[in-house]
């Protein structure tokens, strides 16, 4: 199998991207399709508790989704309770059943903690891993960058623990490498297929480069896509990212050094003169 089209496992679903795409903030459905497409993505991420899926407009963004051809994964995006996410979990579910879409037994959880930062509320979080698992759903978790809060997560039966790279929508990209190499190491002890994804803050191909090289497994985004300048050529860039980034961890880089190291030999024949 090539290693640019690897699958990747989470919990029942295989997929044969490592980049899960989100759906929202884009100017116009039509183009949220198009970049979807140019993404090479084929697990999309929706919002459940936008206006059950319809806009403004009266549109309904799963008409705008080949849902044959995605696995879609429900999210509890805008919850501040474990109650209300797990409310907004169960609402997904039933949505797709309705579409026989793979992705109904699965959820992305997002439990925030306020609104200024987006950053997720660990109790609440935890909380509600705890009610969906047992409720028989495949939890996606979205979690900040603890390595402690992440193994917890992992130990109440997520099926994969999504450390944030940075805030939501921030574009900054992977803040803190160090802590989301403690993640690594703590949830694939004993497990090393355990899936790690990086959720949030990604802004640019680059971002998504340095998040697989650290190891993760795949990188979950919405913004920097949807809210480039031109969204679709960033598509086809985030797509080359987590391709680039998957390949080179898996090449192995070589150790950074002080010094100079030369690249010709120092030592050996030196042909003659003619």
């Amino acid at each position: 199998m090539a290693i640019a089209t690897e699958s990747l496992t989470i919990g029942s679903h295989t997929l044969s991207s490592r980049l899960i795409v989100g759906t929202g903030k884009y100017s116009s459905y039509d183009l949220m399709a198009e970049s979807l497409d140019a993404s090479g993505t084929d697990c999309i991420t929706v919002a459940v508790r936008r206006e059950r899926l319809i806009d403004s407009k009266g549109q309904n963004i799963l008409d705008f989704i080949d849902t044959k051809r995605y696995t879609l994964l429900p999210n509890t995006a805008g919850c501040f309770s474990a109650d209300d996410a797990v409310r907004v979990a169960r609402l997904g579910r039933e949505i797709l059943l309705g579409l026989e879409n793979p992705g109904a037994d699965w959820v992305k959880l997002e439990v925030l903690g306020d609104t200024k930062t987006l950053l997720p509320d660990p109790v609440a979080t935890l909380e509600a891993t705890e009610k969906l698992v047992a409720d028989g759903f495949q939890v996606l978790c979205y979690s900040s960058d603890d390595p402690i809060i992440a193994r917890r997560l992992k130990q109440a039966g997520a099926v994969s623990v999504m450390p944030a790279g940075s805030p939501i929508g921030s574009g900054q990209g992977i803040l803190n490498p160090n802590a989301i190499r403690i993640c690594l190491e703590y949830l694939k002890d004993g497990d090393p297929d355990y899936p790690v994804i990086v959720d949030a803050g990604v802004g640019t191909a680059s971002d998504v480069t340095q998040a697989m090289e650290l190891g993760v497994d795949g990188v979950l985004l919405n913004t920097g896509i949807a809210h480039a300048q031109d969204p679709l050529l960033m598509a086809r860039a985030m797509k080359a990212g987590i391709e680039a980034g998957r390949m080179a961890y898996l090449a192995g880089r070589i150790p950074k050094k002080l010094y100079a190291t030369a690249s010709s030999p120092e030592t050996g024949t030196i042909a003659p003169k003619r």
